[in-house]
């Protein structure tokens, strides 16, 4: 299985804290920037995947916005909101079993998630706006066992696309 993990990218400030996963926080849009930034994301995806993914994302504004960047119809998922845990979002994808998976979401989850896989401990592993982490899994032959591993195939944040 293949797992990008694609973060969204730059939404407006609404100027005031707001607690995540509220109306307010889930309408935010993004900004000119990071329409750009998602635009830019999702062309270099589109150039460099050479396999179908499905695309899932969370219900939040900016998270479909950048999701969209890349196809017109992503799946949106309630378990990925803001607030999500790395548990949920492995039981979502079906890690795993599941199939190729392009994941749009937020922070802090992305870096758990990711930090989870690669560490085997769950941490807050920071990961920038519009960024990409592609990691697949991998079944290895050891001593007439099969071993499971996550591998790190690519980390991308946006500034070094262009």
């Amino acid at each position: 299985m293949n797992l990008i993990l694609w973060r969204h990218a730059e939404a407006i400030d609404l100027g005031t804290p707001v607690t995540p996963g509220c109306k307010r926080d889930m309408e935010r849009k993004l900004t000119d920037r990071g329409m750009q930034q998602a635009s830019t994301t999702a062309y270099w995806l589109q150039q460099n995947i050479k396999r179908d993914f499905k695309v899932i994302c969370s219900p939040a504004d900016r998270a479909i916005q950048t999701a969209k960047a890349f196809c017109n119809k992503p799946e949106i998922i309630q378990d990925l909101c803001p607030l999500a845990d790395a548990s949920h979002v492995l039981g979502a994808i079906n890690w795993p079993q599941g199939k190729d998976v392009i994941v749009v979401g937020h922070q802090p989850w992305i870096g758990r998630v990711a930090s989870l896989l690669l560490s085997g401990q769950e941490q807050d592993w920071s990961v920038k706006k519009s960024a990409i982490w592609w990691l697949s899994h991998r079944l290895r032959k050891q001593e007439n066992q099969e071993k499971a591993q996550t591998v790190l195939r690519l980390v991308l944040p946006p500034d070094l696309i262009d």
